[in-house]
């Protein structure tokens, strides 16, 4: 990964000690020229230097991901 990241939110990781969820955009993640993404991650330990997992989100799909997320919670 090699572009600027911009922190927007982290917030615990329900169910874990210190587990956090991030939420970020990234210039450019896979090189010049490449499309900024919103990325997720999940660290199970706060103080993880990467996180355990990880999705990135173009800007064309975030509508469609967050839709699907929310009739995911619906069925919860």
């Amino acid at each position: 990964m090699s572009g600027k990241v911009t922190e927007i939110a982290q917030m615990d990781l329900s169910g874990t000690n210190d587990g956090k969820i991030t939420v970020t955009t990234i210039e450019e993640p896979y090189g010049a020229g490449s499309e900024s993404v919103a990325s997720i991650g999940i660290a199970l330990q706060a103080n993880a230097e990467e996180p355990d997992w990880k999705v990135h989100i173009p800007k064309a799909n975030i509508d469609a991901v967050i839709a699907a997320l929310q009739e995911a919670k619906a069925k919860l």
